[in-house]
């Protein structure tokens, strides 16, 4: 145990000296929060940018309160001066496009004439704009033809508002389960993400040290086994030691936030958001929904969620990361670990597209529930499921499954481990492997 503990202090020590770790660590977080204001930026940007466009309503049917002017675009009419000079006035000028709206004997067919002329490739979110205005007004004419009055209609029209609850009595809100599903998005990419950078780490490291020749002097002072446990639980600690900082700052910026929006962070705990208030965001200002967005993630079992977080990257990242140390050890440079690293990459890709999927709809469905026991899938499938609430039971099943394939999977890749370390000059295969698993 004291060489083991040697070990995971070397590995610890030399990952948080890194240079790169340590920009990283604080650096990303202002990274994410900088990429995510640039592209708010260009979008509103985006959206600043005013389109005009002209049409031609040889129909008749259309007025000018049919198009009206929004922030973004402008609506001129050309029907004077018909389609053929309009096209080439719009071709020559600033516009954005032409929309023409033929004359045709009935609507149904005039639905389908409808065309819109543009030089470039037209925005599709204009275009079904575009398209529900002329569906709303032929759709009023038909029904004008059929004798319905239109007022009656609109009055008929109801808002149907579901409030949520559960059998305890706890009201839910639809801004809740939006901040659940954004929750365990982030965490299940994170965690996928961390898998992969500190498995490939760890990996390097093994490569390293077996192409410089020092795993020969390593080995004849400690069990290849105890080495390549040592590794993981150094790195794995040093990985814990970021996510540590990264949910300090997190903490700062979100103490920061309830601060300015005036939110007390004590009082929301406990309290989730009524149905009154979900109306009244409708027409909030920016603090306002600020404040409700704040108040709604300090309603989210906090605490729950971050020690199941703690224990799935520690789980998710040991088991990966003890098949990454024996591809590491089976080969003699890093272009030849693509051929055992696919096995290994496609059950993270399957946990993430499982989790945008199936989980993000329907959290506790039956394909949800056998992804979240599978180990290899469990720490992505499992932490995106858990916000919306998961039974003790579930998580007991799943959590004895992945320590149960960690232990089992770190004794078989020690046996490809303490065989790899020494093989040089011949490229290892499947076959080889499986020899290496006899000894």
């Amino acid at each position: 145990m004291s060489k083991l503990k040697l070990i995971i202090q070397r590995e610890f020590i030399a990952k948080v000296r890194n240079k790169s770790f340590i920009v990283m660590t604080f650096l990303s977080p202002i990274i994410m929060v900088a990429m995510l204001t640039l592209v708010v930026f260009l979008m509103k940007k985006n959206d600043k940018k005013t389109k005009t466009i002209v049409y031609v309503d040889n129909s008749g049917l259309f007025e000018k309160n049919d198009f009206k002017d929004t922030k973004s675009v402008k609506y001129t009419d050309y029907t004077s001066l018909g389609i053929e000079a309009t096209k080439k006035k719009v071709a020559e000028g600033s516009y954005y496009g032409v929309l023409y709206i033929p004359q045709k004997d009935s609507l149904e067919i005039l639905a389908n004439s409808i065309e819109f002329y543009s030089k470039d490739s037209p925005n599709m979110s204009l275009i079904n704009s575009l398209e529900s205005k002329i569906e709303k007004k032929l759709r009023n004419k038909k029904l004008t033809n059929f004798g319905i009055d239109l007022a009656q209609i609109e009055a008929s029209k109801l808002n149907t508002d579901i409030k949520m609850y559960d059998f305890s009595g706890e009201e839910s809100s639809k801004l809740r389960n939006w901040i659940k599903i954004i929750f365990g998005a982030i965490a299940g990419y994170l965690l996928m993400m961390f898998v992969m950078i500190y498995g490939t780490s760890v990996m390097r490291s093994v490569i390293e040290e077996k192409t410089s020749r020092i795993i020969e002097i390593i080995v004849s002072s400690v069990k290849p086994f105890q080495l390549m446990l040592g590794k993981i639980i150094g790195n794995a600690s040093a990985g814990l030691l970021q996510f540590f900082i990264w949910g300090i700052l997190l903490f700062v910026i979100l103490t920061i936030v309830s601060s300015v929006f005036g939110v007390d962070m004590s009082q929301m705990q406990n309290t989730s958001v009524s149905a009154e208030q979900m109306d009244a965001v409708k027409n909030a200002t920016e603090g306002d929904k600020m404040q409700l967005v704040v108040q709604e993630i300090l309603g989210l079992p906090i605490l729950k969620l971050f020690v199941l977080f703690i224990f799935y990257f520690l789980g998710g990242f040991m088991l990966y990361s003890s098949l990454f140390t024996a591809v590491g050890a089976a080969v003699d440079n890093e272009t030849d670990t693509q051929q055992f690293m696919l096995p290994i990459m496609l059950p993270l890709i399957l946990a993430v597209y499982v989790g945008f999927a199936t989980v993000v709809n329907d959290p506790h469905g039956p394909v949800s529930i056998i992804f979240s026991y599978i180990p290899f899938t469990s720490p992505i499938v499992m932490l995106m499921r858990v916000p919306f609430g998961v039974s003790w039971t579930e998580l007991a099943i799943s959590m004895s499954l992945l320590i149960a394939t960690f232990v089992f999977m770190v004794w078989l890749a020690a046996k490809i481990y303490r065989v790899g370390i020494l093989m040089y000059g011949k490229k290892a295969t499947y076959k080889d492997l499986y020899k290496w698993l006899k000894y």
